[in-house]
């Protein structure tokens, strides 16, 4: 289910370093070197993939972007904030 635009900018709020923009949330992350990128970009495809929820992912030598959103919905449902958390548990 479709989030209200207040639910979604408390989550927003509470994740940390993501933003949200014209119904996605989306993060950039730097790395030291484009192998260690890649390394956190395979780490990402396994949780999407056991979420069934994907992201779509922008890589620029050492550094990538995630943006989610749920594209049958129309917007951002709770699955984007799970798979946000999980992400953002990667960088402990």
């Amino acid at each position: 289910m479709k989030l209200s635009r207040k639910s979604v900018r408390t989550k927003v709020s509470r994740l940390g370093n993501w933003t949200f923009k014209a119904k996605v949330i989306a993060r950039s992350f730097t790395f030291d070197d484009f192998a260690a990128a890649m390394r956190f970009v395979n780490r990402v495809a396994k949780l999407a993939e056991a979420a069934n929820h994907h992201p779509d992912i922008a890589i620029r030598y050492n550094r990538v972007r995630l943006a989610l959103t749920t594209h049958d919905e129309g917007g951002l449902t709770e699955k984007d904030f799970k798979l946000a958390g999980k992400i953002n548990n990667l960088m402990k």
